[in-house]
Parts: structure tokens; C-alpha cells; sequence
């Protein structure tokens, strides 16, 4: 097994970026401008490493390879992404690693391009990039090739190398389980459990008792022996499962007008565990979005959006007002489960406004109804 962390360091330390690996600061892949260029980067390492992995690497300053780190991010349908842009998408993984030094919310994205021999190019425009453009690597620069481009195999011995130097051994599993250990406070319950006698799986979260069901918080969970993070959660109630093939991850919202919430199950993932030394991650999307008073929705839809018209204008907010800015998340959620298809726009234009707010609870509340409006979109 690959360790990712020690893999992730193995590429920043070599000359810099090239024709098989890239280093980005952050992923946009919510514009026209982000998505385009992540597939021309995708299309072009694809392109010139038809026989090995080739790697973007997300979270790290450019100039100083400083790590930096970014949100996780649980997308799985960015193969999705690939796949309605690209002629011949190779497939790609997108892992959150956790770093010891990051804060705790922060880990280094790895997206893994793994090999396909073929000449992928663009199935229809992005942005400004023209249909049926084939991208390349020219050193550290995703360039477009002519119409007689042949692939080349140039990179093999060198990826395999740096792979093979990120191979896991006992000493970085126990490294990686007392990093686990000593980095979660013992209220959020560290534990750990060996899968077919090779995986090694921590988890912890803020254990709590709700109609006598047992539900975590904040919780963590990270595959050891490849230092992947396989979920995170700043607030949403999650339940916890197990069998001795498979870890089992129910994740719950809680929504509602006012004080009337309720607990509404969204994703199950199911981590299953092989005994060839492979594991399959399988998500089910849970979510029957509530339904609420047309009228009550309608107006809290109308209120936020004067709310967000004066944040626009730099107007002072009322008391009362900005107490429906800490609820804003949320409710514009609601709004667009009723239909309200601009809600997550509105959201966004305040998106700096929450963050500078000193509640952080707030910007992370808009970061969890993003994550959950992202995924019913996909729906």
C-alpha cells in the first residue's frame, strides 16, 4: 500500500512541477474558469503519462512548496466531472490527506490520474478551451498539442521509483495511529480497528444520546496505512457501524424553521475492506427533502435576499438581522429544496461576509449547506 502523505512529500521534493505531477493551491471547480482549467490539467498529465499515475497536488503555495493545506472536500462524482468533458477520461480519485502540522478541518488533496494509454482531448468547449483540443505537458505547463500528437512513454521509471519510496511499513502505521491518537482530544473518543488483519481504520467523534440512539459529531476518520482521510464533519450527526468486511458511515442534517429541526438521514458510505489488500468506497444518497409552509418559506427567502442586497450596499445590519445572517445557511438550504433554484447564489455573494464574522460557527454551517446543496444538485 501506498502511503499518500509520505508519497505527497516524495513529489514536493522533487525539482518542482513537470510532466507528471502539478501543485495547486486551491481546486475552483464551482466556476466556469476552475472546472475548465482542472480538466485541461487533467486532459494534459493524462496525455503525457500514458503507462503511469501522474498527480495534482491541492493546498500548496507554489513558490515556497509551503503546505497550506485545503477543506476536505467529499466529492465523489468529480469522475463525473471528467467523464462529460473528456474523449477517452482517464480515471482519477480525489483523497483528502491529513497532515500533522494542518489544523485539524485542513488536510493536502491528492487527485491520483492513473493510466490509460489513450489520447483523452475535450468532448465539447470549457470556458475559453475549444472542443476536441488534445492538452499535453510541456515541463510544468498543460499546453494544447496538434491534431498528430502520439503519445509517449517518458515518465514510467521515474513514478514508480517515488511510488515505491512512499510504500507504508509498520513504523508509519503506528506513526500514523499515535498521530491520530494524541491529535483528538479524548472527549471526541479516539478508536481504532484492524480490517482482514492489513487495514488499519481510526475514527473519533463527540459521542452523544438522542431518543435513546447513539450519534457522533466533529467526526474524524481516517484509513491509516495510506493516511487518507475517508470523512470529516464539522456538525452534522453521523452514526457509526461495523462488521468485521466493512465500516458503515450514516450522515444525518438537521433542518428546520426556527426551533422546529429535525434529524433527516443524507449519505450512507460504506467502506468495504477485500482480501486481495484493495478496499472499495460506496456511497448511498439517502436525503427526502422536508417539507415546510410555502408562505413561511417564501417569506424567509424574501428577508434574506433584502439581507443580502444591504451586505452588498456595506449597510449596517439590525440586531435582528444579523441573527438571520448566523441562520442564513440553513435556511437558504430550505429555500432551495422548495424550489428556489438561486438560493446557493444568493448564499455565495455573502460567502466573505460570514466568514469574517467572529462566530465561526456560522462559516461553517455555510460550508456544510454548500456540501449538502452540491450534493442534492447531483441528485
Amino acid at each position: 500500500m501506498i502511503n499518500k502523505r509520505l508519497l505527497i512529500k516524495n513529489l514536493l521534493s522533487h525539482t518542482g512541477e513537470n510532466s507528471f505531477y502539478d501543485k495547486k493551491l486551491k481546486l475552483s471547480l464551482g466556476s466556469k474558469e476552475g472546472k475548465a482549467k482542472f480538466l485541461k490539467h487533467v486532459c494534459a498529465l493524462s496525455n503525457s503519462n500514458p503507462e503511469n499515475n501522474s498527480y495534482i497536488v491541492i493546498g500548496i503555495e507554489d513558490e515556497e512548496n509551503k503546505i497550506l493545506g485545503v477543506d476536505f472536500y467529499d466529492d465523489s462524482k468529480i469522475q463525473n466531472l471528467v467523464n462529460a468533458y473528456l474523449n477517452n477520461p482517464p480515471k482519477i480519485e480525489y483523497e483528502n490527506v491529513p497532515f500533522p502540522r494542518l489544523p485539524r478541518h485542513k488536510v493536502v488533496g491528492l487527485v491520483t490520474i492513473h493510466a490509460n494509454n489513450r489520447i483523452a482531448s475535450l468532448t465539447k468547449h470549457a470556458w475559453k478551451y475549444r472542443r476536441g483540443t488534445i492538452f499535453y505537458r510541456r515541463g510544468s505547463n498543460s499546453m494544447p498539442a496538434s491534431k498528430t500528437f502520439e503519445l509517449r512513454n517518458t515518465n514510467k521509471p521515474i513514478v514508480e521509483a517515488i511510488e515505491k519510496n512512499a510504500n507504508n511499513n509498520i513504523e508509519l502505521t503506528l506513526d500514523g495511529v499515535f498521530d491520530f491518537f494524541n491529535n483528538h482530544k479524548p472527549e471526541y473518543n479516539p478508536q481504532y480497528k484492524v480490517f482482514n488483519e492489513q487495514f488499519v481504520l481510526c475514527w473519533a467523534g463527540e459521542k452523544k444520546e438522542i431518543n435513546g440512539e447513539e450519534f457522533y459529531s466533529r467526526v474524524d476518520i481516517e484509513l491509516i496505512n495510506e493516511q487518507v482521510r475517508l470523512f470529516f464533519s464539522y456538525l452534522d450527526d453521523v452514526q457509526i457501524s461495523y462488521n468485521n468486511q466493512a465500516f458503515i458511515i450514516t450522515e444525518y442534517i438537521l433542518l428546520g424553521i426556527d426551533k422546529e429541526e429535525k434529524r433527516y438521514p443524507l449519505e450512507k458510505t460504506i467502506i468495504n475492506f477485500k482480501d486481495n489488500g484493495k478496499h472499495d468506497i460506496a456511497t448511498e444518497f439517502l436525503f427526502e427533502p422536508p417539507t415546510f409552509d410555502e408562505i413561511r418559506v417564501q417569506h424567509i427567502y424574501q428577508n434574506n435576499n433584502a439581507i443580502v442586497a444591504k451586505i452588498e450596499k456595506e449597510l449596517p445590519l439590525s440586531v435582528l438581522e444579523h441573527e438571520d445572517v448566523l441562520r442564513m445557511p440553513t435556511n437558504y438550504l430550505i429555500c432551495f429544496l422548495h424550489g428556489y433554484a438561486d438560493a446557493g447564489e444568493q448564499l455565495r455573494k455573502i460567502k466573505n461576509y460570514i466568514k469574517s464574522i467572529e462566530d465561526k460557527t456560522a462559516y461553517v454551517k455555510y460550508k456544510e449547506a454548500m456540501r449538502v446543496l452540491r450534493k442534492v444538485k447531483y441528485q
